[in-house]
């Protein structure tokens, strides 16, 4: 059975502790699987590298890495296992395909990672592995890199990119529930079409068509893990979609269907 990938937007970091439409999907979206995952492969915009990295502790550590929120928010724990063999497994494919991976022993859940698995995996029983972005490199590159990881979905291996559709932290609402800017709408919007559409070179080339681009991503790396899944998985469309904090769409899509490279 071949699993599909997703990318979710983790929205902020007091996800786990809210209650809303996100937080109810998350929580049963293992359960609307083909077969459940034996592992899973998470991409986090909170990791960034300059070659594609891949943790290795075989038991990794919680990281608070944000302020602001809830004291209570930094008690809870990931307890979820690493897995080093699904990191050397990742790191073979990565090499075939003319990347040059790297391994961290030390790297443990940033947030962008552990918010959304505490929502699915509670109980922590499934390996994750983490992979790094490289911010400096293009959509492009990242795409390459999730078709070089496409075999795993045959594997039993979930992958997940873990960022945010949008994501302009100067336009931070402290109302969690505040209407989102017309702006965050148009993009939102606009992405979801040319997902939903199959549309290749739109979706690569978002900083040129895409309406209010840089508004939205003033740097890429919060919508870098999109094209790993987006690579990984094929053809996707939207399964989650709303709004937090104001501009901070919390849409989440699927890919499972193959790409005609046009």
């Amino acid at each position: 059975m071949t699993l599909p990938t997703f990318f979710i937007s983790h929205g902020a970091p007091d996800l786990p502790i809210r209650t809303g439409p996100t937080q109810d999907f998350l929580r049963q979206l293992l359960a609307s699987l083909p077969e459940q995952p034996t592992a899973m492969l998470v991409i986090s915009a909170h990791w960034l590298t300059d070659q594609p990295t891949l943790s290795t502790n075989p038991q990794p550590q919680t990281i608070y890495d944000f302020g602001g929120f809830p004291p209570h928010l930094s008690e809870l724990v990931y307890r979820a296992p690493g897995s080093p063999t699904l990191a050397k497994r990742v790191a073979e494919l990565l090499a075939e395909a003319g990347f040059a991976p790297q391994f961290n022993s030390d790297r443990g859940y940033d947030h962008g990672a552990w918010t959304p698995l505490i929502l699915m995996s509670p109980a922590g029983q499934i390996p994750v592995t983490l992979l790094s972005l490289q911010p400096q490199e293009t959509p492009a590159h990242h795409l390459h890199l999730g078709k070089a990881l496409a075999c795993l979905r045959d594997e039993g291996v979930l992958i997940i990119g873990s960022g945010a559709a949008t994501h302009n932290m100067a336009a931070f609402n402290s109302d969690y529930h505040a209407a989102p800017p017309a702006w965050a709408i148009e993009f939102d919007t606009w992405l979801a079409k040319a997902i939903d559409q199959n549309d290749l070179a739109a979706l690569l080339n978002y900083r040129q068509v895409a309406p209010h681009a840089e508004r939205n991503h003033p740097t890429d790396e919060h919508l870098l893990p999109l094209f790993v899944a987006l690579g990984a998985g094929g053809q996707g469309h939207q399964v989650n979609q709303g709004f937090t904090y104001g501009a901070f769409s919390m849409a989440v899509y699927q890919f499972d269907g193959c790409w005609m490279d046009s």
